[in-house]
């Protein structure tokens, strides 16, 4: 672009160059599933627990600052991979009254803000996806560190935690026994260990 005077504005390439540097500083991370866990836990007739988890997930994490406190992280569990040790159960959750896993195979989760309490602590704010619902969420991460792997890689440590309305998802299905208890809970805890691996650049 050329001011009134016929000389080059050199000012509008400026914020261009900026972005492609910033780009330049970020480090790509991806969840290693052998070092990882996807799991959950429900009331089942409100005196017990049941648990389970997701064995096939993928997630990408991107930051420039080594605390990640930029970090900006999308993530995606494989539904028909729902696993609670109990064959029958984990096809009725894969079935319409639950997951729907043919029609919805995935669950998915992008991240819209970080903040970083102290050393260890921070807060997780994101998007997450399950049968086409989508509402935000928070997490609460415990970072465990950064170290080398027994191969020479670079490797962070993380634990998430946080809750969910299984109703808000989609996920209604329920019954009541003849004492009048629900056969399944609402509040869906979550917990998450997650290993992520730098990537070369």
């Amino acid at each position: 672009m050329k001011d009134p005077m016929g000389h080059e504005d050199s000012s509008a390439a400026q914020p261009r160059m900026q972005s492609s540097s910033k780009n330049k500083n970020m480090t790509t991370w991806k969840i290693d599933q052998a070092h990882s866990a996807i799991e959950f836990k429900i009331k089942h007739l409100v005196v017990s627990t049941v648990g389970g988890s997701f064995k096939k997930f993928d997630a990408t994490v991107e930051s420039s600052q080594d605390d990640f406190s930029d970090a900006k992280i999308t993530f995606e569990a494989d539904v028909d991979s729902i696993s609670t040790g109990q064959e029958q159960r984990d096809g009725h959750l894969k079935s319409d009254d639950f997951f729907n896993a043919a029609t919805y195979p995935k669950i998915t989760f992008t991240s819209t803000e970080i903040k970083k309490i102290n050393s260890e602590n921070y807060n997780l704010t994101g998007n997450l996806t399950i049968r086409d619902n989508t509402h935000p969420i928070t997490l609460h991460v415990i970072y465990g560190g950064t170290v080398k792997n027994m191969q020479g890689k670079e490797v962070a440590g993380f634990e998430l935690n946080g809750k969910i309305s299984r109703k808000e998802y989609g996920l209604k299905w329920n019954v009541v026994t003849e004492a009048g208890h629900i056969a399944v809970g609402d509040e869906v805890r979550l917990h998450i260990g997650v290993e992520l691996m730098k990537q070369d650049s």
